[in-house]
């Protein structure tokens, strides 16, 4: 359970840190406001056309008789538009990070160079990153897409349906959402997507610390719009955890004490 508060220790110093470089936090904002535009309508047409669509997958219920094909068509109607939304959340990341794909990776890059050490960068042409994220992004949403579609047909489990599977559903999404914005610093340490899925289940608990309460933060649009920076900026902190690098400051302090053992000398804060 502690590797949850970390996660989430990423998630608020992330928000911290862009809180106390206001530019920054200006300049990551812009791809956010464009990805909400068209998601915003995307939603609209969603709400307005979800019934429709749940008396067009059950014509077998046109001739039940009141109230249970109010019920029937209510609850695919709300299913269907909870799918929306379960999609919409992970495929904002994926769209707002490939709209300000420039923006994030300085962003990122900032992040690096304020916690010393090295600045890792990808050295490839925008064109091939940007291939790069939307192949990477296109693997995330067949993922995602396939178990939305089983926790779809999940839902019309009676109790359960409406309890444990939307928690199941959330905790996938956050999962994923984690592995989308830690791909940002990552990718630039020329990080595989198999190896990044790699480094984010041996750190599960932490991951989800990090992305879930995002996931649930990202249900209301502006605030996935205001969050989006902070949360770059909080992936590039714990993209650092994951792959164990140290700053710049620690590690000299590390250097020294190894310097202080193989000299005989006796090491400040040890016996």
């Amino acid at each position: 359970m502690r590797d949850l508060g970390v996660g989430f220790g990423y998630l608020v110093q992330g928000q911290k840190w862009v809180g106390k470089h206001g530019r920054w936090f200006g300049f990551g904002l812009l791809p956010g406001l464009v990805t909400l535009v068209l998601y915003a309508g995307a939603l609209v047409g969603l709400g307005y056309g979800a019934d429709d669509l749940a008396a067009w997958a059950t014509p077998f219920a046109d001739d039940w008789s009141s109230p249970w094909i109010d019920v029937l068509r209510g609850t695919l109607t709300g299913l269907v538009f909870v799918f929306g939304l379960f999609l919409a959340v992970i495929t904002f990341t994926a769209v707002t990070l490939l709209v300000g794909q420039p923006f994030y990776e300085s962003l990122s890059e900032e992040v690096d160079r304020s916690e010393g050490g090295e600045v890792p960068e990808s050295g490839l042409p925008l064109w091939r990153e940007l291939w790069i994220s939307a192949r990477d992004s296109l693997r995330i949403l067949v993922r995602v897409a396939f178990y939305g579609i089983l926790l779809f047909a999940c839902g019309f489990i009676p109790v359960a349906g409406q309890t444990v599977v939307p928690v199941i559903g959330f905790c996938v999404s956050g999962f994923f959402l984690a592995e989308e914005l830690t791909s940002v610093a990552l990718q630039r340490r020329g990080v595989e997507f198999k190896e990044r899925l790699g480094l984010l289940r041996g750190r599960r608990t932490a991951a989800l610390g990090f992305g879930v309460p995002l996931t649930l933060a990202f249900l209301v649009p502006f605030v996935a719009v205001l969050l989006m920076p902070g949360a770059v900026a909080g992936a590039t902190l714990m993209a650092r955890d994951l792959r164990g690098e140290i700053p710049a400051g620690e590690r000299d302090g590390e250097d020294g004490r190894e310097s202080g053992r193989e000299a005989g000398h006796p090491v400040p804060g040890q016996g």
